[in-house]
């Protein structure tokens, strides 16, 4: 019985020396500690074992049981701190290892020069009102000027939608909707997307434009020069030179359309590809506003006047910018979009 003891020590003891994983260990412990295991049967063996003798077995038997267990508590718990201490090294955060650098979004060129014209107009004292894509005929066109048979009604310009409604052909219809609530003295501006059935390369079937307006007593036309040309100014740098020509808009009463000089050839070169050689570069529509848009919003033309413009967000840009192309600014190419 001693040396059966002492062989199942030694294997116990080989058996633990070789395990290197806790489920090693557990069947270790099954094997020699478990109710079927070899130490537990040979505690039933000492009852065949000759009164005299079954001291000192016993004795040795417990110390076996002892030590097998003992060892195996050791062996689980420095597996068990082993594990722990390579789960912590690879959670760890070393916080001198220099960080990943992340590529981080910016806005795009559109939106750019949108804040940057609001902004130079918040400064001269306007204020930004907003109003629906989706409008009505009477705010988009009727309370405008726009007859029923003006051309700017036709399908190939408008986008219609069921009920009579449309996507608006441009910021103008928040123009009537603030005079509509609001009294006098009015210095508006109405920056948004508007849209029309047109694509090519310099136009997009939505676009995004700056609306304005300012009405009080006694505005004049050259209010409408100042306020217009120290805009340009501000956008294109204070050298730019501006012209204003004679045009025809529906809403407004006279009319004008107004030039910047050339930004790449300065009006110097008879070849240039951006001003064809003229020296001059349109840049909005702007004119007085006519009596009859006073009269639609319940103004009366012989108190009050005003001034009114639209500038093309995208047609600034592509100025700013040397772009020939407006559908690369909806394309979605990072290539182009990062160098913004």
């Amino acid at each position: 019985m001693k040396a059966t003891l002492e062989r199942i020590h030694r294997d116990a003891l080989g058996a633990l020396a070789a395990a290197n994983t806790e489920t090693d260990v557990e069947q270790l412990r099954v094997r020699f500690l478990g109710r079927k295991g070899e130490l537990t049967t040979a505690v039933r063996g000492l009852r065949d074992i000759l009164p005299a003798d079954r001291p000192a077995i016993g004795a040795l038997l417990n110390t076996i049981k002892q030590d097998v267990e003992h060892r195996v508590e050791q062996a689980l718990a420095q597996l068990r701190a082993a594990a722990r201490a390579q789960q912590v090294a690879a959670e760890r955060v070393d916080v001198t290892v220099p960080g990943r650098s992340r590529i981080c979004g910016h806005l795009h060129p559109i939106t750019q020069t949108m804040e940057q014209i609001v902004d130079i107009f918040v400064a001269l004292g306007f204020r930004v009102a907003e109003g629906p894509d989706i409008e009505d005929d009477y705010h988009n066109f009727t309370a405008l000027n726009v007859p029923a048979d003006h051309p700017a009604r036709d399908m190939q310009d408008t986008l219609f939608v069921p009920d009579g409604l449309l996507l608006r052909t441009h910021t103008s219809p928040v123009q009537i909707r603030v005079m509509e609530s609001q009294k006098p003295p009015l210095r508006i501006i109405a920056p948004g997307a508007a849209y029309r059935h047109d694509y090519d390369v310099t136009h997009s079937p939505m676009f995004h434009q700056v609306e304005g307006f300012m009405v009080d007593r006694h505005v004049t036309l050259g209010d409408l020069k100042g306020v217009l040309a120290l805009a340009m100014r501000r956008i294109f740098g204070e050298q730019i030179p501006v012209r204003f020509r004679a045009s025809f808009f529906p809403f407004t009463e006279p009319s004008a359309e107004m030039d910047i000089g050339c930004l790449l050839c300065r009006g110097r070169d008879p070849q240039c590809r951006i001003c064809k050689g003229n020296g001059w570069l349109e840049i909005l529509g702007a004119g007085m506003i006519d009596p009859n848009v006073f009269q639609a919003v319940g103004y009366d033309p012989d108190v009050v006047s005003g001034f009114a413009f639209g500038i093309g967000v995208e047609r600034v840009t592509m100025l700013k910018h040397e772009i020939n192309d407006i559908r690369l600014f909806f394309g979605g190419d990072m290539r182009f979009l990062r160098q913004f």
